[in-house]
């Protein structure tokens, strides 16, 4: 996959490597199970978010890890990771829209696969935004115009895809490492847990 090294390069940074090449290894996973949005909230998010036009963004792509991080690339080429204050303000700012019934996520009739959707539009419909702005409830989650909404904020049909697939990995992943041992964690067991802190290690240099 041609976005790995790109993705390393950010894990090694916010030192959650190890996690975020284990959510790539489950790129061909379709087990079902829990929503995205509720593994996300169990297991944390890396989400890169694309400014497309002036004003518009796509989610290009995003995996489980440790930490919730969102990493903004500009339209001037600059990339950066918003800060926690940053996405709160985002997020309550389009939780006015949402209350005030102008908010494109749960319009029936917006149309944000046209040119790409706000900053916060795309920030809460990423697996982040069932972190972030997972106080906002029913009101967004529960709703089927987000539901549907929600897939056209990705840059394309693929990309979403690969999103679902990593994130019911990493749920199934925790799952069989919780049942065979109290000790293997995220990795399922010792053996893969020291290979893949080896990783880590060995992706910050």
């Amino acid at each position: 996959m041609k976005h790995i090294k790109k993705i390393a390069t950010y894990a090694a940074i916010g030192g959650f490597g190890a996690i975020v090449m284990a959510g790539l290894a489950g790129c061909t996973s379709n087990e079902q199970g829990d929503s995205l949005e509720e593994v996300a909230q169990k297991t944390g998010a890396f989400v890169i978010i694309e400014e497309t036009a002036n004003g518009a963004y796509k989610i290009l792509e995003e995996y489980p890890s440790s930490e919730t991080r969102v990493v903004l690339k500009q339209l001037d080429g600059t990339e950066r990771v918003l800060s926690k204050e940053e996405m709160d303000k985002l997020i309550a700012e389009e939780n006015a829209k949402i209350e005030a019934g102008t908010s494109n996520l749960t319009n029936p009739n917006a149309q944000l696969s046209s040119g790409g959707a706000s900053l916060g539009e795309t920030i809460l419909a990423s697996a982040a935004g069932a972190i972030i702005g997972s106080w906002i409830g029913s009101k967004l989650f529960g709703n089927q115009n987000f539901q549907n909404q929600r897939q056209t904020a990705y840059k394309n049909p693929s990309t979403y895809t690969r999103s679902a697939d990593s994130f019911n990995k990493a749920k199934s992943t925790a799952t069989s490492g919780a049942k065979g041992s109290t000790k293997s964690g995220f990795f399922g067991s010792n053996s893969d847990s020291k290979a893949a802190s080896s990783s880590s290690q060995s992706v910050g240099g």
